[in-house]
């Protein structure tokens, strides 16, 4: 097995550990809002429904995005990954807005739910939300880092829940529920507004850094016999896997050994680069570049 796949083997079974994980628990929290009477949890529940489809969403995409490269896909399924990561920005973003359109109105009719419940389903929360984040928090993908927000929102959230049901035991404070809530998601979602932005960025064919493309034209232009450089672009396939292609003026013409040697120093100085793909172009003296110059 290949790097790439086991990369993607990796990445896989830790989205389908949190998705199982995530799907458990939303069960338990719904039967423990019920018993509780805490409005905060059965908003949390839902919101952990939606987590829980959007996780399973980037698990069926994770997988597919592993498959080879075919005469359809000929950079294979790479992007199916980010797409993943662009559903659930926006879900979270979407979860977010309707956590904040509940917990805004109980700041002005707080209502107290069963303590000793929520601080039990807290701790429980803490630790199933902690152990899942802590997970996916070892990938580097997009689509995981996206879907670690999901988890520290949870983990977040849980937190208050745990920090609002002890404080209740001692003060008849409930305004406190709403007002916790409020603050952890509107921190993640800054955040994840952040990660979507990226994203979009990405499935724009946007640079992934600005501060790439002017090295990478230097290297280039440093080489020997490299007279120019056209044509230059940077793009990525998910976020992690980049691609360069660039046409080079070559200030005369070279022989078949010239050339395979101008290659050689080309990959050497490329290599820091991490890129996935890379193709180069030659241009010799009088010849016309066959897709026009820029202006």
């Amino acid at each position: 097995m290949s790097n790439t796949h086991h990369h993607h083997d990796v990445s896989s079974d830790r989205i389908a550990v949190v998705f199982f994980l995530n799907f458990s628990f939303t069960i338990i929290e719904f039967v423990g809002g019920v018993l509780t009477n805490s409005t905060a949890i059965m908003a949390d529940a839902v919101h952990d429904l939606g987590d829980t489809l959007s996780i399973g969403l980037s698990w069926l995409l994770s997988k597919l995005s592993s498959k080879h490269a075919n005469d359809s896909y000929t950079y294979g399924y790479y992007r199916f990954s980010l797409l993943g990561a662009l559903i659930n920005g926006i879900v979270l973003i979407s979860g977010s807005i309707w956590v904040l359109s509940e917990a805004l109105p109980k700041l002005l009719n707080p209502e107290m739910p069963v303590v000793e419940g929520m601080l039990w389903l807290a701790i429980l929360g803490l630790s199933v939300n902690g152990y899942a984040a802590w997970k996916i928090s070892r990938g580097k993908t997009l689509n995981e880092r996206v879907l670690n927000w999901h988890l520290m929102e949870d983990v977040l959230g849980w937190l208050s829940v745990l920090i609002v049901s002890i404080l209740l035991m001692f003060f008849n404070w409930p305004i406190l529920d709403p007002l916790l809530s409020i603050v952890f998601t509107l921190f993640i979602l800054m955040n994840v507004l952040r990660n979507t932005r990226k994203t979009i960025r990405i499935f724009l064919q946007s640079t992934p850094d600005e501060k790439l493309v002017p090295e990478l034209r230097q290297q280039l232009e440093s080489i020997e016999h490299v007279k120019a450089v056209h044509y230059l672009h940077l793009w990525s396939l998910d976020g992690e896997r980049n691609v360069l292609t660039a046409h080079l003026e070559i200030n005369r013409a070279l022989s078949t050994a010239e050339q395979m040697q101008l290659k050689q120093v080309i990959a050497e100085r490329l290599s820091d680069f991490a890129l996935a793909h890379t193709t180069i172009e030659f241009e010799f003296p009088e010849e016309v570049c066959r897709d026009g110059l820029e202006t």
